[in-house]
């Protein structure tokens, strides 16, 4: 993959992804949706009658329990828990079908463009084109799927050293590679945005 492009006729960003890749990005995007729509925050428990009455009108008060998911959704607030509880209660459902939205776009595109449910065959290149805004859409979808990445396996700033330091055969260090790689595909994207 050479990463993406601005096609010069037609605007839109094109890239062409190796079977491979296209498939291992489907993944990511895929484990990015059933994170965001199999875990839910515990509800607070109201004391307050009215609070209690509106409960199932409103999204989750607490935050969330996964590392990960309490990255992508972090509290408003610092000083202000209940200022916090609210923030939360009334946007992190709608943020995270925004999330869920753009990891499956990824998906629907890569099957559109012709990816099948199981890579069997060598050589398979698939072919995508973005118009601007589905492009932003991806580009929002690979900063989630990299704070996962970096969540889950620590990465912190200024810890380069301790990744290149790693022998290959650590399956941290190929998890980190995958990291870097969306971090380049997210690269290669914001440049053809701007070009």
């Amino acid at each position: 993959m050479n990463g993406f492009e601005r096609h010069q006729r037609s605007g839109r960003v094109i890239a062409a992804f190796s079977g491979f890749e296209a498939d291992l990005l489907r993944s990511l995007a895929s484990q990015m949706v059933e994170l965001l729509r199999n875990e839910r925050a515990v509800p607070s428990s109201a004391q307050d009658p009215f609070e209690a009455m509106m409960s199932d009108f409103s999204g989750p008060s607490t935050i969330p329990e996964d590392p990960v998911l309490a990255r992508l959704f972090p509290t408003a607030y610092l000083d202000d828990d209940e200022s916090a509880a609210d923030f939360r209660r009334f946007t992190e459902s709608t943020l995270r079908d925004g999330k869920a939205a753009a990891a499956s776009d990824i998906i629907e595109t890569l099957e559109e463009a012709g990816l099948p449910a199981e890579l069997t065959e060598d050589g398979l290149m698939i072919d995508v084109e973005l118009e601007e805004p589905q492009a932003m859409t991806w580009m929002r979808a690979f900063t989630d799927i990299r704070l996962a990445l970096a969540t889950r396996l620590g990465v912190e700033a200024g810890d380069e050293e301790f990744w290149e330091a790693l022998p290959d055969e650590d399956p941290r260090a190929q998890a980190h590679d995958i990291y870097d790689w969306v971090g380049w595909l997210q690269e290669s994207l914001v440049e053809a945005l701007s070009a």
